[in-house]
């Protein structure tokens, strides 16, 4: 596949990610195969960056794997290493997404450096609230990870920190589902990057900003999941963002309160281990 197809591909698996990793722990008929490899069809529409008029929309077929080793984890909630566990706490160290798609250069962002496609990874601390009862499982999330740009050879953009508390349930007839409610915390390198107006790329309809750290924004979603089959399976989420008490209202790059993200897929996974999964 050549180099841009790759990175179109990167790019959209990266925006999926982030709005879908509360589906991590959907249900599955038991047991689980170690691994299950297919295809998958996926379209996303994402805010440009928190506070954004625009819209980013993608769409691709791509390879679709799951591995579900003991260590090594590669499925809905992301890619990583599974560092320590117990019954009711894990800490893994993996990538998760983006934190914004891509933005375009016109606009109110025109002259200023351009966003790219931003990927995060680094430690995530995962607290279940609790045992599971009638098919539902509270959990707390706790990642903190870097900003990375796929577009400039994973250049670092800052950090970003993003509590959530996630509630999953398993209905009857292959659906699950999991809602989300969390904030979107950004250091003031991350923060430069989307609120940042230099005093030299300054206008009169863009005056200069000096971005601070804090609050980007709040956030809620759903995440659903059903499976058609053994080897079927429909995806989606969708997404709301509000800056409310952001750090960064006064930017002019923080265009409005409440934004949305949503998404969809249809995957087939057509092959698979006989080998259980660990756990």
């Amino acid at each position: 596949m050549p180099r841009p197809a790759l990175l179109r591909a990167a790019r959209l698996l990266a925006a999926l990610a982030v709005t879908a990793q509360a589906g991590a722990a959907l249900a599955q008929r038991p047991p689980e195969p170690l691994w299950e490899a297919g295809v998958a069809a996926v379209a996303v529409s994402q805010q440009a960056w928190p506070g954004a008029r625009e819209q980013a929309q993608r769409g691709a077929v791509l390879p679709w794997l799951i591995w579900r080793g003991p260590v090594l984890r590669a499925d809905r909630d992301g890619a990583g290493l599974r560092a320590w566990r117990t019954d009711r706490i894990e800490l893994d160290v993996g990538l998760a997404g983006t934190v914004a798609g891509r933005g375009d250069t016109g606009g109110i962002r025109a002259g200023l450096p351009a966003l790219g496609t931003l990927v995060e990874a680094g430690p995530r601390l995962r607290v279940l609230l609790g045992p599971e009862r009638e098919g539902v499982r509270w959990r707390l999330d706790l990642p903190v990870r870097g900003v990375f740009d796929l577009d400039d050879r994973l250049a670092h953009r800052g950090l970003a920190f993003q509590p959530a508390l996630v509630r999953q349930q398993r209905l009857g007839g292959g659906w699950s589902w999991s809602a989300t409610a969390g904030v979107l915390l950004a250091d003031q390198r991350l923060a430069t990057l989307w609120y940042g107006v230099p005093a030299p790329l300054a206008t009169p309809e863009r005056p200069a900003w000096e971005a601070r750290a804090g609050l980007v924004a709040w956030r809620t979603g759903a995440t659903f999941f059903r499976e058609l089959g053994p080897d079927w399976r429909l995806f989606g989420f969708v997404r709301l963002d509000s800056t409310a008490g952001a750090a960064n209202r006064g930017s002019p790059l923080l265009q409005q309160e409440l934004g949305w993200s949503a998404g969809a897929g249809l995957a087939w996974t057509g092959w698979r281990s006989q080998r259980p999964a660990a756990d």
